[in-house]
């Protein structure tokens, strides 16, 4: 009764849209509420169109806890599990109880879901429902990733003053943010993230005319307007990689929906001396995958990130950077010669 009151139709539908990463998504719903973006996701918001995914928002009276085969358990907030058609993830919070509060129902692309939110859980609770607040959204892409040429890593984009894209990748504790505080301190560079950043190939549609000779167009580029990049002709040349900004930023709070060329990797570790070493291929993608965000519940997902991980090898250099956080480190990168 609440929702008819606040002017919800179901027989109307609500959108909104956003884009990470290469990734588009639409959320429909009967309200304006169902569709809204979390304050993360609003830098990341496009015109609704056809796009890679689609989001079906539903209120249910109550979310029965399920029999389903469990495949995953985040042991906190959500769990995972198969269905005959793809995958059901459930999402808990102490606040509400053992049931769950809302539910993803994906297929076996995530390219169509249903997200059903329970009545029941936020009836007498003070808390916004937030059908897409965190972890719901990351986890979304996340997978999506798995259909596509495209991975997401635990590292920091930044885009020099010259132009120059360099991904700086580390687990927590690694100097990402440190990384990311000191570029901003000493030069004009744009942080795409500070934690979190999606490389995939950056497809170059030879159907388009390049005004700006300096600049490849990307197919991701074109995603929003041309929401079929993934098409022959888009798949007829390559031109490298590219490093995308996420919603999911880390300490220092960087998180834009921008995307650069990518021109080098660099594997942070603490050190002395600011000392870079060429990694090998193998080292490379052992490195890179031990920094990555892979579901592992499928070993294809698994052998895809992988395969996709040894082109990444392949076509950007990648080296172990042993570095001292002060701008020492920082102008040991800007000098730096392949």
């Amino acid at each position: 009764m609440q929702r008819i009151q606040a002017g919800c139709d179901a027989k109307s539908t609500h959108r909104s849209g956003f884009c990470i990463g290469g990734v588009s998504v639409v959320v429909n719903g009967a309200c304006g509420e169902d569709v809204n973006l979390v304050p993360s996701l609003e830098p990341f918001r496009i015109e609704t169109g056809p796009s890679d995914i689609v989001i079906q928002v539903e209120w249910s009276a109550s979310l029965a806890p399920t029999h389903r085969r469990k495949i995953f358990d985040s042991g906190t907030t959500w769990r995972l599990y198969q269905t005959e058609e793809g995958f059901q993830f459930d999402f808990r919070a102490p606040v509400f109880g053992e049931a769950p509060y809302k539910r993803l129902l994906a297929d076996n692309h995530f390219s169509r879901t249903i997200l059903q939110i329970s009545e029941e859980s936020f009836a007498n609770v003070s808390y916004e429902a937030e059908p897409l607040g965190y972890p719901l959204d990351e986890l979304l892409i996340m997978h999506r990733l798995t259909q596509e040429r495209a991975i997401e890593l635990h590292g920091v984009g930044i885009v020099g003053p010259n132009g120059s894209g360099n991904l700086f990748v580390g687990h927590s504790g690694a100097g990402k943010s440190t990384t990311a505080r000191l570029w901003t301190s000493l030069h004009d560079v744009e942080i795409l993230s500070d934690d979190r950043i999606i490389v995939r190939e950056d497809l170059v549609r030879e159907d388009v005319v390049r005004e700006d000779p300096v600049r490849e167009v990307s197919a991701q580029d074109d995603r929003a307007v041309l929401p079929h990049a993934q098409d022959d002709k888009a798949k007829q040349g390559h031109g490298g990689m590219r490093m995308y900004g996420t919603p999911w930023h880390g300490e220092a709070h960087f998180a834009l929906p921008q995307s650069a060329p990518l021109q080098r990797i660099f594997v942070l570790e603490h050190g002395q001396g600011n000392v870079l070493t060429r990694l090998t291929r193998s080292q490379v993608v052992g490195e890179l995958f031990a920094r990555s965000f892979v579901p592992f519940h499928r070993h294809e997902y698994v052998d895809s990130a992988l395969s996709f991980l040894e082109r990444v090898a392949d076509t950007v250099p990648c080296y172990r950077y042993s570095f001292e956080p002060d701008e020492r480190a920082v102008e040991r990168i800007l000098g730096f010669r392949d």
